[in-house]
């Protein structure tokens, strides 16, 4: 229950951040590109309070989720971030006073109720709180082989199939990434400096680096809708493999697995649906915008957009 709580409040933390920082962009005016531009835009931004807030959110976001890989496993803690969809939706829909359409709303209910239907029937079992000695190696391999293989594939084709290989390489190296948190995390109990005196912290970092420049990528390929299925998705299943091979995690099998391929379909065609809301995909501040526009406010033309792992998408990509 606790790893379940600390799971659903990084999501909602994470959401939460994202847009804070959408609304604080529609006070912004419009910039140029450049060194300049973005230093000055920085300054402005750190004199937003929704914008302080939101980075305030988006590190309390990184600390939740180590706090629940520390008590529990990838298989039950990744899936359960899928939930920032919702509470951006939740959260967009306070902040931006606009309420969701009826398709929004099934889709929303979809991946919710795909969500419960996969773990429910999953009943992922926690495992150790370090990696099997000997497994990080065949493992980093396996991540690395498969991130590598489906960016190539990914130069091969445009538009959609480009964004969602993309985006599935970048759904690799993030559960690779919550990975390598959680064996940082297992390592704690030895002490700050022994844990940062090893390799697990920076390569989480760097990792983490990785997964987040090929979601840009994906992004600039294809529409949301395109890449957060795969992302999604493909963060939960890599999440289990994961636990499962360095920490011994288990999920039920056998007349289990129907329900769960059920719930893992029915939150592919949620996210789809999210990432095509308004409220997730960007626009839901177009009503403020105008408004600004007619009255002289300062509003964003960037066009910017709320995504789905806690940052703007569309231009940005998730959070750890």
């Amino acid at each position: 229950m606790l790893t379940v709580v600390l799971a659903l409040l990084a999501a909602l933390s994470n959401a939460s951040a994202s847009v804070l920082q959408r609304r604080a962009a529609t006070d912004e005016p419009e910039g140029g590109t450049g060194l300049r531009q973005a230093v000055r835009w920085l300054g402005h931004a750190l004199r937003r309070p929704y914008w302080v807030t939101g980075a305030g959110l988006l590190a309390l976001s990184t600390v939740l989720q180590a706090a629940a890989l520390g008590v529990g496993g990838l298989a039950l803690v990744q899936p359960l971030l899928a939930t920032e969809l919702l509470f951006t939706l939740a959260v967009g829909s306070v902040v931006f006073r606009r309420r969701p359409d009826l398709r929004t709303c099934l889709a929303f209910a979809a991946l919710a109720v795909g969500l419960a239907v996969f773990l429910t029937a999953a009943v992922p079992a926690a495992g150790r709180s370090t990696a099997y000695a000997g497994h990080w190696l065949p493992a980093a391999a396996a991540v690395l082989g498969v991130a590598a293989g489906l960016t190539a594939a990914a130069h091969g084709v445009r538009g959609a199939p480009r964004a969602a290989l993309l985006g599935l390489a970048s759904a690799v190296c993030f559960a690779a990434t919550a990975a390598l948190l959680k064996e940082t995390t297992g390592r704690l109990p030895k002490g700050l400096g022994a844990a940062l005196t090893a390799w697990p912290p920076y390569a989480t970092v760097a990792t983490g680096v990785v997964a987040f420049l090929l979601l840009q990528s994906a992004l600039r390929a294809g529409t949301l809708a395109a890449s957060q299925p795969a992302l999604t998705i493909g963060d939960a299943l890599t999440s289990v493999a994961l636990g499962w091979v360095l920490f011994g995690e288990r999920v039920a099998l056998g007349p289990r697995l129907v329900p769960e391929l059920i719930g893992v379909m029915l939150m592919a065609a949620g996210s789809v649906g999210l990432a095509r809301a308004p409220s997730v995909a960007g626009g839901w501040d177009t009503r403020e915008s105008a408004r600004r526009a007619v009255t002289g406010a300062p509003g964003d033309r960037h066009g910017s957009s709320l995504g789905a792992g806690g940052t703007p998408s569309g231009e940005g990509g998730p959070s750890l």
